[in-house]
Formats: structure tokens, sequence, C-alpha cells
């Protein structure tokens, strides 16, 4: 079985998670979507979408995140996705919750609003109307997910992990980039935190922990005062 994906993909993250945590065995195939290897002729005929994940199993071949994560639960780790069908229908919804209103708010309008050229390219306008919409649209579903959806529970679906939560985990993490302050939402950041002890955090998360440290030297190098110039002698 193969994974093509890029290791700073939010969407990548959420498969590798799942993969390293289940302990199922995969062949990493990188595709670099900052040197564009998913406009690669190969690529495109994996995923004429140009997009990562895709998941390569024998002669089958599965895109989209939420999807491959379904089909790996099926075929190797079934607990994390229900057979009943209340418990999978409540599995599945938080997989569509992530996947929609928060993932345009808080992934979309907060961070590749600032990550990605198309996006940085338009006017101040539109980033000023994007970054009041997506705080406004972000603290919303932040709430719901923690008030409602974690509650009392460990999990985003109850007492253990499901692929919602690798799910959701890597779009949560994404305000990582941002430094995303998410102490007025406690139960979230507890459970960002039971997230991160699991044993597949680590190898899924090195490269994008990388990128993400980057990003703050370069901000701190960008905010700090400019050096006076040297008076003449």
């Amino acid at each position: 079985m193969k994974l093509h994906f890029d290791p700073v993909s939010t969407s990548s993250r959420s498969v590798t998670f799942f993969l390293f945590d289940q302990g199922i065995s995969f062949e990493e195939r990188i595709v670099s979507l900052n040197a564009g290897e998913q406009r690669a002729p190969d690529f495109l005929r994996l995923n004429p979408n140009g997009l990562v994940p895709v998941l390569e199993d024998g002669d089958f071949h599965v895109t989209q995140s939420a999807t491959i994560l379904r089909y790996l639960a099926d075929r190797h780790a079934p607990a994390t996705l229900p057979s009943e069908a209340r418990a999978r229908g409540r599995v599945n919804e938080a997989l569509d919750w992530f996947s929609t209103g928060f993932y345009v708010s808080y992934c979309v309008f907060l961070a590749y609003r600032r990550m990605l050229p198309p996006l940085q390219a338009m006017p101040a306008e539109g980033h000023l109307a994007m970054e009041g919409l997506g705080q406004a649209m972000a603290a919303k579903y932040l709430a719901v997910l923690d008030r409602h959806m974690l509650g009392e529970s460990p999990y985003v679906c109850g007492t253990e992990v499901s692929v919602a939560d690798y799910l959701g985990f890597a779009h949560v993490t994404l305000g990582e980039y941002l430094d995303f302050d998410l102490s007025p939402y406690p139960r979230v950041a507890d459970w960002v935190r039971r997230m991160k002890a699991r044993r597949g955090y680590d190898p899924a998360y090195a490269t994008f922990r990388g990128f993400v440290q980057a990003a703050r030297v370069a901000r701190a190098a960008q905010a700090a005062p400019a050096e006076p110039a040297p008076a003449d002698a």
C-alpha cells in the first residue's frame, strides 16, 4: 500500500497520523506541493485534480482525505469507524462538519489566506473581509467543538478515538502556523494535547512542526526593528 502525500499538507497529515498511530504499514511517496510535483503527468494520472493525498492499494487508488480514512478504517482499523448505524453516522457527521464550514472559516479564511500565493495576492480589502468573517465563523465553530462535540468526552465522538479525530486534529493544528490562541476553548486545547500524546503524532507531524517554526522565525525577523545605519566616521 502506497500513500502519495506532502507532509506539510493538512489533508495529508490527517491520513499519515492515522496510519502511524494505528500501526498500518505503508510505503511513503512524497509529493512536494512547493515544487509543483502534484502537476507532474505521472501524478495527474493518479489524481487528475492534482491534489494530495492519494492512496494506492494494489490496483485500487482513492483520493480525498476523509474517504481515504473511511477506507483505511474499514480495511484495517474498524474500531475507528463503528459499523453500528448510529455510531457510524455520528462519526461521519463529524468528518463532514470538519470538512465543510470549519474548514472554510478556519483553514481557508484564516490560515491559507496567509500561506498560499493565490490568496496572498488578493487586494487588501479582500484580506480584511476574509479575516473578519473567518474570525467570527471560527469562533462559532470552535465553541461548538468545545462545548458540544467534545463536552465531557475525551474524543470528538465519545470515549474512543475515531477517524474524525485525525481529520479534525489536522485542521485545528493548522492554526499553529498563526499561533492561534485556543485558551478560550479549554476542551479543544485538552483534546489537542491528548492527540499529541498518541504514538503516531511525532512521525506524522515532524515536518509540519519544522514548517511552523520556520514561519515563526521569519515573522520575528520581519517584526524586528532595522539596525540603525552606522554614523559617518
